[in-house]
């Protein structure tokens, strides 16, 4: 009986289950003990029909297989597995294969293909990386659920945190009330979405929801904006006009960067906050509303206070109650979620198909400081969508240092695959000169898959450019 060739196993720090298919019953049982030894939990099958059967488009492991099998072989079981879930890994192993078989295995899907007797380091350093590549695709499918689950509302404040599941209680408590409610947070926070979703969730959803950005508004004609004119209140003013306050009636008004009024108008909202009336220029009549006001804010309104910038009786009427938005580095746990979100909808918006992102990627984007919160994030993803273009191209036939590769005497049928597909890729890479996107069209296989490939081979693109 051939066993795992005898080296002492490292420890392994991923778990994960493994399926076992080999119709060589004391074989099985020989894996399933060296593979026990390192932390995994191998399921043994002596057949591929048994195996089907046990399997789910979820199940949370890999599938290593013998193909030389009687009934169903190895590469029609992987057939089989690819067409109900194209992204679970199946490693295949056989003591009769040769090199034409190991490539088309490949090309068909196949994530690694082992000769036996398989040395149990490289047995061991295959199966981590394929469990590791499974359990990225199944916490990326969670990542797609979750955002499924959301409803319109809750969609806009995305987010599994601790902080972000106290905003939307929050959010659902004040919702109900008639105060005003002024929301404080850095810029990119998210305080448009805070604002509309209050209002959504409130009995004035209905009817308006009139946003104000107080920073973009001329002095000149802040008043006439807010409150309205009548006709020949100045020149130019040849007709009435109804101010966004008035037409906001019975909605909500939301007032953003609200630091950014001037201080002569902060008297007049104080008064409009106070009574519920507008007076539009050029008229004597008070006219009564019934509005809401969110105003928002990314600077601390009470030192703005000290520094006379801002009315202190405007802050107290505004600040009945309040609400502080966390900065996107203090929930960094959402950045998966949030970008997966934005990618989705870049895709939508521009008719592409949603790629695979790495964990290579999100640990780059984890570690950033992102002082422009969730609107770098989605800056951020709109660049990734847009850098994903599908060009169609043909995959190249095989050339002669290709077929050279293949050939290596005295290599194991490992070895020569090894140098076969880093030949293969390395050559598509000169050929691209470092374009990822043109080489992933050619060889037409997954990003993350590309770049497990160029980790494995220690080919970096800068060396092709």
């Amino acid at each position: 009986m051939r066993e795992l060739v005898g080296v002492r196993p490292k420890s392994m720090s991923s778990s994960g289950k493994i399926m076992m298919v080999d119709d060589d019953l004391k074989l099985g049982q020989a894996y399933k003990r060296n593979l026990r030894r390192v932390g995994l939990d191998v399921q043994t099958f002596d057949s591929a029909q048994k195996a089907l059967s046990s399997l789910t488009r979820d199940w949370p492991g890999i599938v290593v297989s013998d193909i030389m099998m009687p009934g169903m072989d190895g590469l029609t079981l992987m057939k089989k597995v690819k067409s109900f879930d194209q992204d679970l890994p199946v490693v295949l192993v056989t003591g009769r294969g040769n090199i034409r078989m190991a490539v088309d295995a490949i090309r068909d899907g196949a994530y690694d293909f082992l000769e036996k007797p398989v040395e149990l380091e490289l047995f061991q350093k295959v199966m981590e990386h394929a469990l590791e590549k499974r359990r990225f695709v199944l916490e990326l499918r969670k990542l797609r659920a979750q955002i499924a689950r959301y409803d319109q509302n809750s969609l806009t404040l995305l987010g599994s945190s601790p902080v972000m599941e106290q905003l939307r209680k929050i959010i659902e408590n004040v919702s109900g009330s008639q105060s005003d409610v002024l929301v404080y947070g850095e810029t990119g926070t998210g305080k448009d979405l805070v604002a509309r979703c209050l209002h959504d969730q409130s009995e004035r959803r209905d009817h308006p929801f009139v946003a104000i950005n107080c920073g973009a508004i001329p002095e000149s004609i802040f008043e006439s904006e807010l409150f309205g004119h009548e006709a020949g209140a100045f020149t130019g003013a040849s007709q009435k006009r109804i101010g966004k306050f008035e037409h906001a009636n019975r909605g909500t008004v939301f007032l953003d960067e609200i630091e950014s009024m001037p201080l002569n108008m902060q008297v007049k909202l104080l008064r409009v906050l106070q009574e519920r009336v507008v007076e539009r220029m050029g008229s004597n009549k008070l006219v009564p509303i019934d509005i809401r006001v969110i105003a928002a804010t990314k600077v601390d309104l009470k030192k703005a206070c000290k520094q006379n910038q801002f009315r202190l009786d405007l802050f107290y009427r505004l600040n009945v109650i309040q609400i502080c938005l966390p900065p996107l580095r203090t929930r960094k746990e959402d950045i998966p979620l949030l970008f997966q979100h934005f990618v989705q909808q870049g895709c939508e918006n521009h008719k592409k198909q949603v790629p695979e992102i790495s964990r290579d990627y999100y640990k780059k984007l984890y570690n950033r400081t992102w002082e422009g919160n969730v609107r770098e994030l989605k800056n951020e993803a709109g660049k990734y969508v847009l850098g994903m273009a599908d060009d169609l191209m043909i995959a190249p036939e095989m050339d002669s240092d290709l077929a050279s590769a293949m050939e290596v005497e005295g290599s194991t049928l490992h070895e020569r695959v090894f140098e076969f597909e880093k030949k293969l890729i390395e050559n598509e890479l000169i050929r691209n000169k470092g374009n990822i996107k043109k080489t992933l069209s050619t060889l037409k296989i997954p990003r993350q898959t590309l770049r497990d490939k160029m980790r494995k081979f220690e080919l970096h693109r800068k060396a092709f450019i």
